[in-house]
């Protein structure tokens, strides 16, 4: 499995990334722990997933956990609430499968950038009203980039060795697209993460770099 990259924003922040230097040269810092569990605790129902906006959406969402950023924001600001009372510095948004490869499965492939945009903006609510709070420990939100259920490397079919149902171009794309809505919802840090092909990793970090130019 690949290492977390983690990328600043200094041209957007600079006071973050001064906050953050000071910081890790002081101590420690601590991030929160899996969005994924603390949501299942939450036993959701499919209503949950759909909320009043995706009544009639034709395909199951259930288990779409990064839609809940649309149609459950409560229960996503209390899971980031949580773990910063638990003495998170920092948290990750609820985008592990905000691509438009992974929102395919759900037919919401067209709300990756809402999405991303409104995990973001959900997640710098809270570590804000936090910092104002304590500003001697100030929070910080990390956008996630998680790795897609689709592999540059590998064949989904062992009888097709060669065959693949991603390509780098699309890779590029679908992660350039998650981290404008990061960005524009207020991520002040990116992490790519939990990625076990490197091709995958690559390709996000080259969107990164595409978004940033």
């Amino acid at each position: 499995m690949s290492a977390p990259a983690i990328h600043a924003l200094p041209w957007r922040e600079p006071d973050t990334v001064a906050a953050l230097e000071k910081l890790v040269r002081e101590r420690i810092l601590l991030i929160d722990g899996a969005m994924g569990t603390m949501i299942q605790a939450l036993e959701l129902d499919e209503d949950d997933f759909r909320g009043a906006r995706f009544s009639g959406h034709p395909q199951p969402l259930r288990g779409n956990n990064d839609l809940l950023s649309l149609t459950r924001p409560d229960a996503i600001a209390g899971i980031h609430r949580a773990f910063l009372e638990a003495g998170a510095d920092l948290v990750e948004t609820n985008t592990f499968n905000a691509t438009s490869i992974s929102q395919a499965d759900y037919g919401t492939e067209d709300l990756v950038y809402e999405i991303n945009r409104a995990s973001a903006a959900l997640a710098r609510r809270e570590t804000d009203a936090f910092t104002a709070r304590t500003p001697d420990q100030p929070r910080f939100v990390i956008g996630a980039l998680g790795p897609t259920n689709r592999t540059a490397s590998l064949s989904p079919d062992v009888n097709r060795p060669d065959f693949r149902n991603v390509n780098f171009a699309e890779l590029v794309a679908a992660y350039a697209e998650a981290t404008r809505g990061l960005l524009d919802g207020g991520a002040q840090l990116l992490v790519v993460e939990t990625i076990f092909d490197t091709l995958n990793a690559k390709a996000a970090l080259f969107a990164i770099g595409d978004v940033f130019a």
